[in-house]
């Protein structure tokens, strides 16, 4: 790698760290803020209904396996230390788990619109400035639209698994939480080994675009569209 390529590298990542570190740190703080309300104060006592990222961040989830995702050239997605959620606790166990559940998601939409908003300030800033400014703003859009899209597939550990096995009855949602312990596995095969097998073989086999991209795209045009102005 050239030093050209380097500092057009440097420069990606310094464009998209900010706006990965936050809708993580929000994603994560949501479920436990809205679980605390909501009775179960198992994450506020564990530190968890924090803005710190430090109190998030998964090592390799977070850290490690969307730099090796970046570099492999596949579909980028990582995951933040899960927040402890105790059904038990809640005022209503199978209302509010679903409400705690899509509390991440919730927060990463808001957060887009947010950026979008902020788009209309980046004139005011020094010439300098608006470059990264533009870039980090519309990273943070798509970024908190994929994690809050990629976020509610209904495979564990991902949130719309929680969603789904608060709808199912109790045996059925403990036999569908035991499969949890191959999410992940099946998550890196689905988004990372199977479309590069496709694109090989020209099976046109695309679970990223059948299940994340095509609703990324349509929320990110529908901010867009509300935010503008004139």
């Amino acid at each position: 790698m050239n030093q050209a390529n380097i500092a057009s590298t440097l420069q990606e990542i310094s464009i998209l760290a900010l706006p990965v570190v936050l809708a993580i740190t929000f994603h994560e703080a949501a479920h436990g803020i809205v679980a605390y309300w909501l009775g179960d104060d198992t994450a506020y006592k564990q530190g968890r209904v924090s803005l710190n990222p430090l109190r998030h961040i998964d090592p390799f989830g977070t850290v490690l396996l969307p730099i090796l995702l970046y570099f492999a050239g596949g579909f980028l997605f990582g995951y933040a230390r899960p927040v402890p959620t105790k059904a038990s606790r809640l005022h209503s166990p199978r209302r509010d788990m679903v409400l705690v559940a899509l509390a991440g998601p919730g927060m990463n939409i808001a957060l887009a619109f947010v950026s979008a908003l902020l788009m209309h300030g980046i004139a005011w800033l020094p010439g300098a400035a608006q470059a990264w400014a533009s870039g980090a703003l519309d990273a943070s859009i798509a970024l908190n639209l994929v994690l809050a899209v990629f976020n509610l597939i209904p495979l564990p550990p991902l949130d719309g698994s929680h969603v789904i096995a608060s709808l199912l009855p109790r045996q059925s949602a403990i036999r569908f939480a035991a499969f949890g312990r191959y999410g992940i596995l099946i998550l890196i095969a689905a988004f990372l080994i199977l479309p590069q097998l496709s694109r090989a073989l020209g099976l046109g086999i695309d679970p990223v675009g059948w299940l994340v991209r095509g609703p990324v795209e349509w929320l990110y045009n529908l901010i867009v569209q509300t935010t503008a102005t004139g």
